[in-house]
């Protein structure tokens, strides 16, 4: 889903993984798993409110 927001973040599916990450513990995990500065940068990216 990740890279169907990233080809259209205004389709359907790319809406709902933004909608998503907001409260995923897969994406959180991800997030933890990364060194502060992807971290970020990631969070810059798809405005992640974490």
């Amino acid at each position: 889903m990740r890279a169907k927001y990233d080809n259209n973040p205004r389709s359907f599916i790319g809406r709902f993984w933004r909608w998503h990450i907001n409260f995923c513990p897969g994406w959180k995990g991800y997030l933890d798993s990364l060194s502060k500065e992807e971290k970020q940068a990631l969070r810059e990216k798809y405005q992640s409110v974490e």
